[in-house]
């Protein structure tokens, strides 16, 4: 977790068993389900079912301590290393490349009830068990049974996993609720982040092999097919050998987590231990044939920071798993679909990109055609200052006063700090919010309407206990955190990139912790995300509303005079019209379903391209 503690969880390393060098020996020349059959024989011995609270902590377990154990933020050897704090390692809040959103310390704060991330953990099911009606081993067997924010654990519920389309919520660390991208599954799945995607395909293989006998009646898992052989539908063993083998493989620390499992319950995961297990089960005869070409590749819609790729699909023997994204002849992104949005690119800057396709078991297709585009530059996110506020202007006061203050930037506008102290300084003046009160301090800007596109503040706690974050909020809805350090001598600069909310913009930071906290904040500024006015337009600004559209009419907001001309994915010309002042929309009944480009133009020769999806 990325928050340093004043009193760090104490580990003891106890002398304890490891998984014999000869366990996996019966198994020793066998594939396909037979192997899997004796993988069930040797998981099944020596397994020792624990109760179901003892995977907090291992009480009574001579060498072992359970989740204390298996899933702690611990620095490892040749492995990958997160922050090493001893706090708990939970799938669906490490932040593996920035700052946590929250973290836990083993043995407190377990659920109990809870109304939002951060509030409490618990043990999540990755087989729900409600599948196995809470039965025994299954119930507490670590190896599928892991340590989880409540709230997210909440939203998962019984979600079979794979990869999501659209998301309908998104947590803190970026795991993702939503519609099924896979082909086969049109339901709702739960899709965790990259990091521990292989993590949580190996658990899932572990208990389709460890209850083979017993598998084949848990359908109400989406992910089951009710057999004891393959166990997994075809789309879903596309999806774990996919995390498996090329989105997570196994690493030092998994492999350290699967001997404290042994340690714990006297059975190892054997898919950590010889991940070629997997396709000599599922996949017995290897694929060995790569995906088609893809063709047809279209860049369009840029922004400054941005461009829209699409493309025709791939085809493969078995099945296309993902495409590969290449800018320049980079490798620089991956996606399962067929349309790709670019993020962080350089405004004003020509882009070339080009795509292969690749299946489960890593067989690449050649290279797409090249399509280049380039970004605007009209000081959206990523752009010009639009706000920054260092606090000069602020009256200096006593020590002992924390009442609500106003004070006035150098423009003129109006910002609010609640229980606000000044005589604290980082660069010169600072505004210091004291979380003391019976309400949480806060800081509130005055509206920009130009809206914001990434903030950025420098913080230093002045007193208080431990680290922590002081989260942003844009017209009431949270967009980060900006995170402090727990050493008092220490300043902490953070950025929040990507918020890109247009219209009025009010950000309140507050501070949300219980143990009176004081942080000073300093050099807060902000980029500003443009918005279009009747006074003040920009061309590249123009958007397709709605888009994709089901229906007859795509609405376009400008104010000009525009030449409509749309051409199909493969370039010819399909339809031309005109937008007026009086008339803001195109008429698309003639369009079947299908992606289109329209080449957009006004009087003053200006010309833009934009996708649109018809339904």
């Amino acid at each position: 977790m990325k928050q340093l503690y004043l009193f760090f969880l104490l580990i003891t390393v106890t002398a304890s068993a490891q998984i014999p060098a000869n366990y996996y020996d019966s198994a020793n020349g066998l594939t396909g389900f037979a192997l899997k059959t004796e993988l069930r024989n040797i998981t099944a011995n020596g397994h020792t079912t624990r109760t179901y609270d003892q995977l907090y902590d291992g009480a009574g377990i001579s060498g072992s301590q359970g989740y204390v154990d298996t899933h702690s933020d611990v620095n490892v050897s040749g492995g990958t290393n997160y922050e090493g704090d001893g706090t708990i390692l939970d799938f669906y809040s490490e932040n593996p490349t920035g700052a946590d959103p929250y973290n836990y310390t083993h043995g407190n704060n377990q659920c109990g009830n809870q109304s939002a991330e951060g509030d409490c953990y618990n043990r999540e099911h990755l087989v729900p068990q409600s599948s196995f009606s809470s039965a025994f081993p299954m119930q507490s067997d670590i190896h599928h049974v892991v340590p989880s924010d409540g709230r997210v654990n909440n939203f998962r519920g019984s979600l079979p996993f794979g990869n999501v389309a659209t998301a309908n919520w998104t947590s803190l660390n970026g795991s993702k609720r939503g519609s099924s991208a896979m082909v086969g599954y049109s339901g709702t799945v739960f899709e965790p982040i990259d990091e521990f995607k292989g993590d949580i395909a190996r658990a899932l293989l572990y208990f389709a092999t460890r209850y083979e006998n017993t598998v084949d009646g848990y359908t109400s898992f989406d992910m089951f097919n009710g057999t004891e052989d393959q166990v997994f539908f075809t789309w879903a063993i596309d999806v774990l050998l996919d995390w498996h083998y090329n989105v997570d493989p196994v690493d030092q620390r998994e492999r350290d987590r699967n001997n404290a499992a042994y340690n714990f319950q006297g059975n190892a995961n054997p898919f950590v231990d010889h991940p070629e297990y997997a396709n000599m089960i599922w996949n017995p005869s290897p694929d060995n044939q790569a995906p088609t070409d893809p063709t047809n590749l279209v860049a369009s819609n840029p922004t400054d920071n941005s461009i829209d790729l699409t493309w025709t699909a791939s085809t493969d023997n078995v099945g296309v798993a993902s495409y590969d994204i290449y800018i320049g002849g980079v490798n620089s992104h991956n996606t399962t679909g067929t349309s790709f949005t670019v993020p962080g690119l350089t405004a004003n800057t020509n882009y070339c990109f080009t795509i292969k396709a690749k299946d489960a078991t890593g067989n690449e297709s050649g290279f797409s055609n090249q399509d280049c585009e380039m970004t605007t530059n009209n000081g959206s996110s990523g752009g010009s200052e639009c706000a920054n506020e260092d606090f000069e202007n602020i009256p200096t006061t006593s020590s002992s006063t924390y009442l609500p203050r106003n004070w006035n930037d150098p423009e003129g506008k109006t910002w609010t700090a609640t229980e606000a102290r000044t005589d604290l300084t980082i660069t010169n003046k600072s505004i210091t919010i004291d979380g003391r009160g019976s309400a949480d301090g806060t800081l509130t800007s005055p509206s920009f309407p130009n809206g914001i596109a990434s903030l950025t503040a420098t913080l230093q706690k002045r007193y208080g206990g431990t680290s922590g974050n002081l989260n942003v909020y844009v017209n009431d809805v949270l967009k980060g955190v900006l995170p402090y350090s727990s050493d008092e001598n220490i300043t902490t600069t953070t950025t929040i990139e990507n918020i890109d909310v247009l219209g009025d913009v009010v950000i309140k930071i507050t501070d949300a912790a219980s143990d009176g906290e004081r942080v000073s904040i300093d050099d807060l500024s902000w980029t500003c995300y443009t918005t279009l006015s009747n006074d003040k337009y920009d061309f590249k600004e123009i958007k397709l509303t709605p888009n994709p559209v089901k229906h007859n009419k795509v609405y376009i907001n400008t104010n000009q005079e525009l030449n409509i001309q749309v051409y199909d994915i493969l370039g010819k010309l399909v339809t031309k019209t005109n937008i007026y002042s009086n008339k803001n929309y195109i008429d698309v009944t003639s369009l079947n379903k299908g992606v289109y480009l329209l080449r957009i133009s006004n009087n003053k020769g200006q010309q833009v391209t934009k996708k649109l999806i018809r339904q």
